[in-house]
C-alpha cells in the first residue's frame, strides 16, 4: 500500500510532568503523518471538502510499547491499508537511531456528504482512483 515516512524530535513542550511524551500528543504525530500521506494521494482535507465529503475520524486505536522522551528522534510512519469504504492508516512509531519499535496505531475515518451529512458507506470515486493511480505507478 501507499506509506510516507516522517521525523520529529521531540521538544520539551510534548512532555508530561514524568519527563516522557504527554499520551495526548501521540495522536498528533499520527496527524502529522496522515497529512503527509493524504498529500502523496492527493487528497487532503482541502481536497476531500472540495469533493463534497468531510472524513470524521470514527476510531483510533494506540498502543504505547516504550516511553518517548526529550530530544529523542523518533519516525512516524503512516500507511493506507484500507480505502474503498473506509480510510484506514495504520501508524507505527520508531526510534530513529535504535529502529526500535516505540508506538503502533490505527485511525477509520469516513466519508460525509456535506450537503445530506449522511455517512457513504463507499468511498468517493475521486479518492479512489487517486489511490489506484498511485498503486499502479
Amino acid at each position: 500500500m501507499i506509506s510516507v515516512s516522517i521525523p520529529i524530535k521531540i521538544q520539551f513542550y510534548h512532555l508530561d510532568p514524568m519527563g516522557i511524551v504527554w499520551h495526548g500528543k501521540y495522536l498528533e504525530y499520527f496527524e502529522q503523518a496522515r497529512c503527509e500521506l493524504l498529500d502523496k494521494i492527493g487528497y487532503n482535507y482541502n481536497e476531500m471538502h472540495n469533493s463534497g465529503y468531510v472524513w470524521p475520524i470514527v476510531d483510533v486505536h494506540l498502543k504505547y510499547v516504550r516511553s518517548i522522551r526529550f530530544l529523542q528522534e523518533v519516525m512516524v510512519t503512516a500507511t493506507l491499508i484500507e480505502y474503498e469504504n473506509r480510510l484506514k492508516i495504520k501508524y507505527l512509531i520508531t526510534d530513529i537511531k535504535t529502529g526500535e519499535k516505540l508506538t503502533k496505531g490505527a485511525t477509520i475515518q469516513v466519508a460525509v456528504d456535506i450537503e445530506t451529512q449522511e455517512m457513504s458507506f463507499v468511498s468517493p470515486e475521486v479518492l479512489q482512483n487517486k489511490v489506484r493511480y498511485l498503486i499502479c505507478e
